[in-house]
């Protein structure tokens, strides 16, 4: 594990897999709605997922972490050593 757990900062994401191409669609009900062109098989859209999630907030990979719901659209993931005011700024109906 990376980072401090203590200071991650976590969210709701509802993933699309199969979206055609890897994208933010935007908040919807307080979670962070992406769509990602990877099949749900082998866990391959959460793991292209949390790229997105890591390349949209310019922090290295290895600090995005899924907390719940590798087998569900809906998930909760952890970003360590995050402002929140960084992810409230970006995203501000996230609801953290």
């Amino acid at each position: 594990m990376s980072g401090d757990p203590t200071r991650a900062v976590r969210f709701r994401v509802r993933v699309t897999p199969r979206g055609g191409r890897d994208a933010v669609e935007g908040v919807v009900v307080g979670a962070l709605c992406l769509r990602v062109a990877a099949a749900p098989a082998n866990g391959a859209a959460t793991a292209a997922a949390l790229r997105l999630i890591a390349s949209e907030l310019g922090v290295p990979p290895t600090t995005v972490r899924l907390i719940r719901g590798a087998r569900s659209r809906d998930k909760m993931v952890a970003v360590d050593n995050l402002d929140r005011e960084a992810l409230v700024s970006r995203w501000p109906d996230l609801g953290v």
